[in-house]
């Protein structure tokens, strides 16, 4: 029988905990975090993240601040916005969701935001110092995942995990996460030119699924009480719900969980808590700078 690891429990969790120490800081400085978010354009996935996280800053007694921008904005005046969020004493963290229209340069972005402010944990710097081991602010997704596995005793060392997936915000920093000295996994990171990425799978007691594509991991992938971590989130129509969509994860939860040891859900697993991180993120800053 698998244990469904319940990221909103444990969001709700560290909110609470959150919370308790926003109280104390904000009685021994007079102020509390605040973190902004600026949003360009209308797509539907974005607006729903941000909402989110605009909720989850008033839940736990932060400020926050969203800046809209429509499609049409130009690079340069996005640039110039950032630069305006750099320099604004009163602001702690702030991230520029993405995707972001095609138009605009997603590297040169991430790149205008000061390091001690990325909150997302996407600038060079944070992620090179990461690396290396030094203290920084971690992408909030592949935060959330260690802390998962952390909460739930999910035992790493010299265990054999397989990351699906190589992007720069989940694939890459989680795959080095679970690397590092004291969590002690031994990882192997596959993508779409992997050969026998299938036999690879199946070796793994660990499988992080960040790949993006819906129930792309099946039943014969899996090995008996593995666990996994499902990052999926893909919109798929559907006549059963009143939105018209639902999300699907990257594995076929159905199949696969019967052979697993633990499994998040999709919605309720890494979700929640990638907003949580960087609520984290944000409370580190704040302490940082005050």
């Amino acid at each position: 029988m698998y244990t469904k690891i319940d990221g909103k429990k444990i969001s709700s969790d560290i909110k609470l905990e959150i919370a308790e120490e926003v109280k104390n800081l904000k009685e021994k400085t007079g102020k509390e975090p605040h973190l902004a978010a600026v949003l360009v354009g209308h797509d539907g996935a974005s607006e729903t993240y941000v909402s989110h996280k605009v909720k989850a800053c008033e839940q736990v007694g932060f400020k926050s601040t969203l800046v809209r921008m429509e499609d049409s904005v130009s690079e340069e005046e996005l640039l110039s916005k950032v630069d305006e969020l750099n320099n604004d004493d009163s602001i702690d963290g702030f991230i520029v969701q993405l995707p972001l229209p095609d138009h605009i340069s997603e590297d040169k972005v991430i790149e205008a935001v000061d390091p001690a402010k990325d909150v997302d944990g996407f600038h060079p710097v944070n992620l090179g110092k990461m690396t290396i081991g030094l203290p920084s602010f971690i992408p909030a997704t592949p935060s959330g995942i260690m802390e998962l596995i952390k909460r739930y005793e999910i035992e790493t060392s010299g265990k054999n995990c397989v990351v699906i997936g190589r992007s720069n915000i989940v694939g890459r920093p989680v795959s080095i996460l679970l690397s590092k000295k004291g969590v002690d996994a031994t990882v192997t990171l596959v993508h779409s030119r992997t050969k026998n990425l299938e036999e690879t799978v199946r070796r793994a007691d660990i499988i992080i699924a960040a790949i993006g594509i819906p129930e792309f991991v099946k039943e014969s992938m899996v090995s008996d009480g593995a666990v996994i971590i499902d990052v999926g989130t893909t919109r798929v129509k559907s006549d059963k719900t009143k939105s018209g969509w639902k999300l699907k994860g990257d594995v076929d939860f159905d199949n696969v969980a019967p052979k697993c040891s633990f499994i998040t859900p999709v919605p309720g697993g890494v979700g929640p808590m990638t907003i949580v991180s960087l609520l984290q993120n944000t409370l580190q800053s704040f302490r940082q700078r005050n």
